[in-house]
């Protein structure tokens, strides 16, 4: 018997994790783009695997380069800074028929001073990070806009009960808890022709509403209002997929130092966590569009 043929699968290649800091110096008064790009082509590159043969290959450093290069004339909102990239590698190299390009965003402020915004001093923002994928597929393109480690809590507002028991369930049903988590979230444009700052501070606004105004009986609960909200807000966007843990607040029991705990005193636990992941789409929108593929985790 032969032995069975052995083939290459799906590959992409390329520069990850660009650090891009560009500064926009109008006048005395500066701005600051803050980015982490990545790049990966696809295409066939078959002859550079099996013979190592590398005609077709656009150098993971060139691609660095590029990055860099294009932010001399600028950034704008890492969604366009993206469709740029991607145009460029598919439309200028023949071996390349699509690929995917990434960024994270970090947020400077501006420090106050005499209660005015400096003019070029800046503070690192929070956690929060913006987040972009942009993949092309010959020409065709598809932007998922996002954001991850958006902390927040609510210390009232917030119920869980009437959940399965079984002999090795332990946890007391209650009508008053904290609800804490940290979002990542991603979502899915039906089309390019977006005002992408406005619509990302307007998806950004109708999660945090969505959280503070929903009376939560399951985290679930919360996480779909919020995609609820979007969706009917924002008709430039067909899907949006959450992944947000559960960080759980415990009581502390302070009887043994002969005090009571009005649900005031709480032991933040870091791990372990409930983990709840979700999509919500509009009806009728597959749920698999291959935007998403490469894209690590639920979201």
């Amino acid at each position: 018997m032969s032995e069975p043929a052995i083939v290459l699968g799906a590959n992409q290649y390329g520069k990850a994790e660009v650090r891009l800091v560009r500064v926009d110096r109008d006048g005395q008064r500066h701005t600051i783009t803050d980015l982490d790009v990545t790049s990966q082509l696809r295409g066939d590159f078959t002859a550079a695997h099996i013979e190592g043969d590398n005609a077709r290959i656009v150098a993971t450093d060139t691609q660095k380069n590029t990055v860099f290069a294009f932010a001399r004339d600028g950034v704008g909102t890492p969604e366009e800074f993206l469709l740029r990239l991607g145009r460029h590698f598919t439309g200028e190299f023949d071996g390349v028929t699509g690929g995917r390009w990434e960024a994270e965003q970090y947020t400077w402020t501006r420090i106050p001073v005499d209660g005015e915004g400096h003019d070029h001093s800046f503070v690192r923002g929070g956690t929060e990070i913006r987040t972009a994928v942009v993949t092309f597929v010959g020409p065709e393109a598809t932007v998922i806009s996002g954001l991850r480690d958006l902390a927040v809590l609510k210390s009232a507002g917030s119920e869980f009960h009437g959940f399965v028991r079984d002999r090795y369930t332990t946890l007391a049903e209650t009508d008053d808890r904290i609800l804490a988590t940290s979002v990542t979230a991603r979502w899915r444009h039906n089309r390019l022709d977006v005002g992408f700052d406005e619509s990302f501070a307007e998806v950004r606004r109708l999660l945090l509403e969505a959280f503070a105004e929903t009376h939560s009986l399951a985290l679930q609960q919360t996480l779909y209002e919020m995609g609820r909200r979007v969706l009917e807000a924002r008709t430039e966007i067909d899907e949006i997929r959450f992944s947000m843990p559960n960080l759980h607040h415990f009581a502390v029991d302070l009887t043994p130092f002969g005090l009571d705990n009005p649900n005031e005193v709480f032991y933040a636990a870091d791990r372990p966590y409930g983990l709840i992941e979700a999509a919500v789409l509009r009806d009728g929108v597959p749920g698999n569009h291959p935007a998403w593929h490469g894209i690590a985790g639920f979201c």
